[in-house]
């Protein structure tokens, strides 16, 4: 008994931490979001493997408790040592405040984190010095702070996984680490999301509650503090436990290996997957997956894009008709699943404007995102490129100067501008855009007398497209064409948005809301547009940025990144249902061929109407990559894994669209398919990491003077000739 005592506090939190794991995986487990089945063996692994991973964690974790109990003594505060030292701290103080220092060197806040620090340890000690007959009592609040500390840590964590398992089906992983970088945006949609002063005042209570119980059962340890023998002896101890849950915590990793995800992330501990993923937010290709011979590999690109030259993906692109230089908006909308129109099954009426604009569209409707969140998005309509492992490159530092749509547009003499509701130095975007020659448009650049509505994530859509028509008929006096990319803010969680616009109200939150104001905010525009003199001369394209959720029961739901996508322009486009499969890589590629547009080409994305297209799509995670061809998926993974399913339809809507499938694991892997998928992903990673993929040099800007042709042939007969 003595020698419980002696490590009672770490017992007890020990003990708390984990109840509060157990009853977040049973919390997680019962959650609407996670739709499976579990095996007997699942629930072994998740609730016996989680548990012991949650222990090594905390293990690892409780070093920091650890400290703070060895430096517990009555011995430093005899004469002289408590003096010397109280001294040594003064004059630390001292020198801090008002001497350059290391941590003036490093400047930022650290100065007065330093000076904070020490000034409160000086303060602490010296109660503890000069107020002996309070000594207890000061040291019992102090102890009972620490504790409350941990407590609430521990908690705050589990109600944090919960949500973020709420919102995205999964333990951490990248996108933690991003809401960790974007702090002020992500609180601030927390603040609005949830009713954040019940769930804190509840979070406080519990975490009160719990510190008093651990301290009144091990408060005993104060009155017999540890002697230098004992410190010593758990000093010793507890190095080879940590060293052991240091081991051990890898690997008992690798045994969350089920086919089930679901089973395998509520295995998991959520502090381990955020330190994986802040660790490894970006992958080298080479080092994690499986190569080709890169002469193999690109022989394999070049069956794909049959134009490109040497180990590259540049090529010729040749078109018959002659040039038109029409206006182009391209809008991204946040979080447009599919399966919100009433064109792919949805009899809820919430996208009254894009089902009725999609009847005059021409609409792609077996079209897949390349991920699962905005960059991503915004990566594949601006680069064309496949989704690469770890981080898009819209947050990587080597992200400027790419060959991308914008530079296409601004060598055929374009305005180029990045137009978003948000502030765009969120995600990176403002980096990315306008060091790819995009110039920017974002909630900086908003009078207040422009902001009707506005949530953390920036103004309301409405707002948004009222300063792009305002820009564009700016533009439009120039005498130059346009490119504008649109990029939306409110579908997105907390899904507020403006009083009295759509049969949802406000107060909501919900995302059949946010979807149909958003679906409102665009019908606004179309109709402001229509009014304008350059409307007649623009091509606008729809397309979303990725689904609303992208949890499901294996690594890569497909249905999950079917997305929609049409082009609007009346009197040019035919409307057209185009029901080949294709990727959101190709939507760009696809709008600068039906522009006949003439180009040195380095992107991946094609123009799917051409006679050498070979349907085929890209879904990825930050470690996942798939390549979706002939009713397989093939997914290759770290550490050089590569697996397949058969994709089986097991719903379809309106009798032609597919749109849910079953994912029927391959008996025997199809290798032809696997090298292609390496090929893909490999030749992008190379032509990456070589800066391979830089734009081309600019040059003078002949504008054709022939009239359009309207009569131009194309080998693809299924391509919408336009019309006059």
């Amino acid at each position: 008994m003595k020698v419980l005592n002696k490590i009672a506090p770490f017992l007890y939190l020990a003990l708390f931490y984990g109840v509060i794991n157990i009853i977040l995986r049973l919390a997680l487990l019962f959650n609407p979001i996670t739709q499976t089945n579990f095996t007997f063996i699942d629930f072994l692994k998740i609730f016996g493997l989680g548990a012991l991973s949650d222990l090594f964690v905390f293990l690892m974790a409780s070093g920091f408790l650890w400290l703070y109990l060895l430096f517990l003594s009555n011995g430093k505060f005899e004469k002289p040592w408590g003096y010397i030292i109280f001294g040594i701290l003064v004059s630390l103080l001292i020198y801090v405040s008002f001497f350059n220092t290391i941590l003036n060197e490093y400047g930022g806040v650290l100065p007065e984190i330093g000076m904070a620090f020490i000034g409160l340890k000086t303060l602490l000690f010296g109660l503890l010095l000069f107020l002996p007959k309070y000594r207890r009592e000061i040291r019992l609040a102090l102890y009972s702070l620490a504790i409350f500390i941990f407590v609430l840590v521990i908690i705050q964590n589990a109600v944090s996984e919960y949500f973020f398992w709420n919102e995205f089906g999964v333990k951490y992983n990248f996108i933690a680490v991003d809401y960790l970088v974007y702090t002020n945006t992500v609180i601030g949609n927390i603040m609005e999301s949830y009713p954040v002063i019940p769930l804190f005042l509840t979070i406080g209570t519990v975490s009160i509650v719990s510190t008093y119980f651990i301290v009144k059962r091990t408060k005993s340890y104060l009155e017999n503090l540890l002697n230098f023998i004992d410190k010593l002896t758990i000093i010793g101890v507890y190095s080879i436990l940590f060293i052991t849950s240091l081991l051990s915590i890898p690997f008992l990793a690798k045994s969350e290996n089920s086919p089930n995800i679901f089973a395998n992330e509520l295995q998991a501990n959520g502090v381990y997957k955020f330190y994986l993923a802040f660790m490894n937010s970006e992958l080298d290709y080479f080092k994690f997956y499986k190569t080709l011979p890169e002469n193999d590999a690109f022989a394999l690109l070049k069956k794909q894009l049959p134009a490109i030259s040497e180990n590259s993906s540049q090529r010729q692109i040749e078109s018959q008709g002659s040039e038109l230089h029409k206006n182009v908006v391209l809008i991204t909308v946040e979080s447009l699943s599919a399966d919100f129109l009433k064109a792919y099954g949805n009899e809820q009426n919430i996208t009254p404007f894009l089902d009725s604009l999609a009847t005059q569209s021409l609409m792609f409707t077996n079209l897949y995102a390349t991920g699962n969140r905005t960059v991503r998005g915004l990566e594949a309509v601006t680069l064309s490129i496949p989704p690469t492992a770890g981080e898009s490159v819209v947050k990587r530092k080597d992200n400027k100067n790419k060959f991308s749509t914008g530079s296409v547009f601004r060598k055929k003499g374009y305005n180029v501008k990045y137009l978003y509701g948000g502030d765009a130095f969120f995600d990176n975007m403002e980096d990315f855009f306008s060091g790819n020659g995009y110039d920017i448009v974002d909630k900086k650049t908003f009078p207040s007398n422009e902001i009707s509505f506005q949530n953390v994530w920036g103004v309301c859509d409405e707002d948004l497209y009222q300063k792009s028509i305002k820009i564009m008929n700016e533009e439009a006096k120039q005498n130059k064409p346009f490119f504008n990319h649109i990029m939306t803010v409110s579908n997105h969680r907390p899904f507020t948005y403006p009083e009295n616009k759509i049969d949802i109200p406000a107060d909501a939150k919900s995302r059949e809301g946010g979807v149909k104001y958003t679906d409102y905010a665009l019908k606004q525009f179309f109709a402001m547009a229509q009014k304008q003199t350059w409307y007649k001369n623009t091509v606008f394209v729809i397309v979303a940025d990725h689904c609303a959720s992208s949890s499901g029961k294996t690594e890569l739901p497909i249905d999950k990144y079917h997305i929609p996508a049409l082009v609007y322009a009346p009197g040019f486009i035919k409307p057209q249902k185009f029901n080949t499969l294709m990727s959101q890589i190709d939507v760009m590629p696809t709008v600068m061929g039906l522009l006949n547009f003439k180009y040195q080409s380095k992107f991946y994305g094609q123009d799917i109407f051409k006679s050498d297209y070979k349907p085929r799509a890209f879904i990825a995670t930050y470690e996942d990559l798939g390549f979706i061809k002939d009713n397989t998926l093939t997914i290759i993974s770290p550490v050089r894994k590569a697996k397949q399913f058969d994709l089986i339809v097991s719903s379809q809507d309106n009798g032609t669209i597919p749109m849910h499938y079953e994912q029927k694991p391959k008996t025997e892997v199809n290798q032809n398919l696997v090298n292609e998928t390496i090929s893909f992903y490999q030749t992008t990673s190379d032509i990456l990491k070589n800066s391979k993929y830089q734009k081309e040099l600019q040059h003078p800007i002949v504008f054709s003077d022939k009239p359009f042709n309207s009569k131009r042939k194309d080998k693809n007969s299924q391509k919408p000739n336009p019309v006059n």
